[in-house]
């Protein structure tokens, strides 16, 4: 049985492409809907330019046939299904308590082509509005989230497994320093942790090399990367793909104080200053306020900037306080001999567009205030030699128009788990400080 879909303004505007998310089944998009589109098309946000990215796809679709009578979602496609702009609504088959808004609209469309169809189709509601989801349940009517970009993420990729195999297969992994799992499923540069089935406290862990299918010993690091040492097994296994030339793509989430960015930086100035891997150290995060903002802030874009990076330049006072003498005077006394040297950048993410960047470190942290749209023109930056390394919490999301289950760290999280270039750690264990990791885990 076909579907029948009405689309809200809040899923148009979070993905313009999600009218072609629904398969052989019809997707009605309300003219009232089409206004409130409108009215966010000149804004130079996201939002505006996926309004603007819709309304181009509208047009360019209205050249195939009529919008009120029905265009092809698919047209090379038989069974492809049919896109609607609606027209009329009948605001008499609601309760007159209700306002003229364009969510009543929806209801009212909903409520029409279901009297219309009976039990030949089902119609449904697609929206991010709980409240309108309330509502059209209070009418009877199906109304659902767009799922189409959202990640599970009680069941969210971790980037580790642990595996208990028999005593001789551990001594064997001892001896040859590698080993074949061939019942076990792994992905590329994924974690395993060997656990001696007899005694729990008998474990090694390597990392599995998927060209190769085998899994790799993982030396202990007994060096520091700017002073800074492994605290536990996951940083340890954090360092080692920060460390990785073959793996461009690092993702390493988190809750808070576990040393996410604070390896990323000292992993980057490690490969940028000490092995000149890189040309350029190039730290970046989005600009989100926690709570209500303060309004513009005075001076020059340095100025400007240094409330929002002073996140960065925090770890990056603590990783050069905690250098070798030769390599201080080597670089100077701080960030700024770095910065002046060219080999530190620290810039918002707000100029990226249009920009390559070869040969260059670069961390973004904070990534789950972004969406994926905004984490793919990032990621697309990437010139030759370069890596990239997103850190963030997924459960501490600032951005009003995104959660954790939809925001652009778990989506690339999910969708790089199978690739070779790609290395992914979660952090659980917080090592900022007791309080830090009580408050983490109790509030």
């Amino acid at each position: 049985m076909k579907k029948v879909f009405i689309l809200d303004t809040n899923v148009l505007l979070s993905n313009p492409l999600c009218i072609f998310k629904f398969d052989d089944n019809d997707v009605v998009i309300p003219i009232s809907v089409i206004e409130e589109v409108d009215t966010f098309k000149k804004e130079m946000s996201d939002i505006g330019r996926n309004a603007r990215e819709l309304s181009r796809i509208l047009d360019r679709l209205r050249t195939l046939g009529t919008l009120s009578s029905g265009i092809p979602v698919f047209p090379e496609r038989e069974d492809s299904g049919q896109l609607f702009v609606y027209l009329g609504h009948n605001m008499e088959i609601l309760p007159e308590l209700l306002v003229n808004s364009t969510d009543n609209h929806i209801l009212a469309i909903a409520l029409t082509l279901q009297k219309q169809f009976g039990d030949t189709r089902n119609v449904s509601i697609i929206t991010r509005d709980a409240n309108l989801r309330i509502k059209a349940d209070a009418f009877g009517l199906a109304a659902e989230d767009f799922e189409a970009d959202k990640v599970d993420i009680s069941h969210l990729y971790t980037g580790l497994v642990r595996v208990k195999v028999e005593p001789k297969v551990l001594n064997e992994f001892y001896a040859s320093r590698e080993i074949r799992l061939p019942d076990t499923k792994l992905h590329p540069n994924q974690f395993v942790i060997l656990e001696d089935s007899s005694d729990d406290n008998q474990t090694v862990f390597g990392i599995y090399s998927g060209a190769e299918d085998i899994v790799k010993m993982i030396e202990t690091r007994t060096d520091g990367v700017w002073g800074i040492y492994s605290r536990n097994l996951e940083q340890a296994m954090a360092l080692e793909v920060l460390l990785d030339d073959r793996i461009r793509l690092v993702t390493i989430s988190g809750e808070a104080g576990t040393g996410k960015t604070l390896m990323a930086i000292a992993a980057g100035l490690t490969k940028t200053t000490d092995e000149d891997q890189y040309q350029k150290l190039l730290v970046s995060r989005p600009i989100f306020p926690l709570g209500r903002d303060i309004g513009f802030l005075p001076g020059d874009l340095d100025e400007k900037l240094n409330p929002w990076m002073q996140p960065i330049f925090d770890n990056l006072e603590l990783l050069l306080g905690g250098s070798s003498t030769g390599r201080s005077k080597r670089l100077g006394k701080g960030y700024e001999e770095l910065i002046n040297q060219g080999m530190l950048a620290i810039e918002p993410l707000t100029y990226i567009r249009g920009r390559s960047l070869p040969a260059q470190y670069f961390v973004v942290d904070e990534a789950q205030n972004l969406t994926p749209h905004e984490i793919k023109t990032i990621l697309t930056r990437a010139g030759e030699g370069t890596k990239i390394v997103l850190t963030g919490d997924p459960y501490q999301i600032d951005n009003p128009y995104i959660d954790s289950q939809n925001n652009g760290l778990t989506y690339v999280i999910e969708r790089f788990r199978g690739e070779p270039i790609a290395g992914h750690i979660t952090l659980r264990k917080g090592e900022r400080s007791e309080l830090a990791s009580k408050a983490a885990r109790l509030l």
